[in-house]
């Protein structure tokens, strides 16, 4: 399931600039919605990684049974921004963020209808800024640690052929989000549980072959729609991250077999997201949330029960409250196994 959503949302992975700290853990309620659903998910981090987490829709799931896999997420942040165009790094005392996310996971289908999914990331961040605010003492620092672990469940038996679903859980505070060097908006960790909603759908062209409806499975074109919705309940050390919506459109077109592959699937999607201004004593306000827009060409291969997922994702548009560090590309990689 996760894999699934992580495709497409693959979504925050635009950053912002450091705050102040705060902490607690609390509570894993599960809660399954009348029609949970796929792997999706939604990194509660000010610094724009909540996209990663809509999915690709050729990892949807087609039966029961599980999956783990290992993602991989590249990205420096180094290019400040103001509203929708590039601004004077003199405004904004974050210099450089370079991040490389890791994450393991697993789900499983109990049935065609219900299963389950969790997301271990670990989080390797450098940091480059100033912290006496005139622009001058600037210092590195970095900071390795397991983020904030997302657990879902999933309904997908709304249709016959399993492409509809929709899906419900929560983000628990396992991240450090108290290293001394970084604000609370760069922090590997939140501090904050928060409530996952989620949904997606999958559909074929043509829908029809003369009279007779396709399913998704019955042709090779294919389109998905997805979103995610974060929503901080509980926060810590009064800072609380604002709250997200994450979506993806996108289309891909499976060769089939190919050589030694038995399947060769180019995609493309259109990601977006919309998060709003972090709140509490240690937030920066006047420097967080955003809009985003963003391109996503991709391709997966298959051989036996292993695919391979990678892409590149680059901003279209991006309107961003304050000043903060964005990215001008980053890229990808996933691999799965399914049993």
């Amino acid at each position: 399931m996760k894999a699934i959503f992580r495709r497409i949302c693959d979504a925050r992975i635009f950053a912002q600039g450091p705050k102040r700290r705060g902490a607690p853990f609390l509570l894993s309620l599960f809660i399954l919605f009348a029609v949970g659903v796929q792997p999706s998910i939604i990194w509660a981090c000010a610094c724009g990684c909540g996209v990663f987490e809509v999915g690709t829709a050729s990892l949807f799931p087609q039966g029961s049974g599980g999956q783990v896999w290992l993602q991989y997420e590249y990205y420096d942040q180094y290019i400040n921004w103001h509203a929708t165009q590039p601004a004077s790094g003199f405004y904004n005392n974050d210099k450089y963020i370079r991040t490389n996310f890791t994450e393991a996971g697993f789900q499983y289908m109990f049935n065609r209808s219900w299963g389950l999914m969790v997301e271990i990331p670990y989080w390797f961040r450098d940091y480059k800024g100033a912290y006496t605010g005139n622009n001058d003492n600037l210092q590195w620092h970095d900071n390795n640690s397991i983020g904030d672990i997302r657990m879902q469940a999933m309904y997908t038996g709304l249709s016959e052929d399993m492409s509809t679903g929709l899906l419900m859980g929560v983000k628990v505070p396992t991240g450090d989000y108290s290293f001394p060097y970084f604000d609370r908006d760069t922090q590997i960790g939140s501090g904050s549980t928060d409530l996952l909603m989620g949904a997606y759908k999958l559909g074929t062209f043509p829908l029809k072959l003369g009279s007779v409806p396709l399913t998704y499975r019955d042709r090779p074109f294919h389109w998905f729609v997805q979103v995610n919705y974060d929503l901080p309940l509980w926060e810590q050390d009064q800072y609380t991250p604002g709250r997200e919506v994450d979506g993806a459109v996108g289309s891909f077109y499976d060769f089939g077999n190919v050589g030694v592959l038995k399947e060769l699937a180019p995609m493309f999607t259109m990601l977006a997201s919309d998060r709003t201004r972090d709140t509490g004593a240690n937030a920066d306000p006047s420097d967080s949330g955003y809009l985003r827009f963003i391109a996503a060409p991709g391709t997966e291969i298959r051989i036996g029960p292993m695919r391979l997922y990678a892409d590149m994702e680059f901003p279209v548009f991006q309107n961003v409250r304050g000043y903060q560090l964005t990215p001008s590309w980053w890229s990808k990689v996933i691999l799965s196994y399914s049993f």
